[in-house]
């Protein structure tokens, strides 16, 4: 689960995610920065980076009834 080919884990620019979740990219940004919504996020560098099963269980987090 979150893992391509080789074992390595993919992970996702902010702009890829933002596209992912259909959401901007400043959005994510503003929810990263700001705590307002709490999806996991690596920083590598300068560059942050989301891995694409913590994208995955926020969505699933969002489900209602």
């Amino acid at each position: 689960m979150g893992l391509q080919h080789g074992g390595a884990v993919e992970l996702m620019s902010t702009k890829k995610a933002a596209e992912y979740l259909n959401v901007s990219a400043g959005t994510l940004n503003n929810w990263r920065c700001c705590k307002s919504v709490q999806i996991p996020y690596i920083k590598l560098g300068g560059s942050v980076r989301y891995k694409k099963e913590s994208l995955d269980a926020f969505i699933a987090s969002q489900e209602r009834l």
